[in-house]
C-alpha cells in the first residue's frame, strides 16, 4: 500500500496544462530530487511545483477557517517556510524552479 501513489485531479490538469505549453520530458513525481517537485526534467534541471490555493495560502483565494484557525495559520506558514527553503536549495544546485498556482491551472482548462 505504501507504494501506491495517489494522483489528484489537479495534478492531472497540471500535466495537461504543461503539455499544452509544449514542455516535453517532464516526469510526474520524479524520484531523487530534493523537495519532491510535482514535475521535473532532470536533464534540463527544471523543477515544477503546483501550489494548491488552500494549503499554500493563495493571496487571491485563501480564507482562514474559523474553526481551529491557529492551527491552520501555523500550518500554512510552515508550508511557505518549507517551500522557500526547498526553492533556495534547488536554485543553489543549479535548478530552475517554477511555481504554478491551482487557480492558474484551472483558469486555463
Amino acid at each position: 500500500m505504501s507504494r501506491i501513489r495517489s494522483v489528484s485531479k489537479l495534478e492531472l490538469q497540471a500535466k495537461d496544462f504543461l503539455l499544452s505549453l509544449d514542455w516535453k520530458r517532464l516526469r510526474h513525481q520524479p524520484q531523487g530530487i530534493y523537495g519532491n517537485p510535482d514535475f521535473a526534467n532532470k536533464a534540463k534541471k527544471i523543477a515544477v511545483f503546483i501550489h494548491g490555493c488552500f494549503f499554500h495560502g493563495c493571496k487571491e483565494h485563501f480564507k482562514l477557517p474559523k474553526s481551529n484557525s491557529a492551527f491552520w495559520k501555523k500550518k500554512i506558514q510552515r508550508n511557505w517556510d518549507r517551500h522557500f527553503f526547498v526553492e533556495q536549495r534547488l536554485k543553489e544546485e543549479g535548478w530552475k524552479v517554477m511555481v504554478f498556482w491551482e487557480h492558474e491551472i484551472r483558469r486555463r482548462q
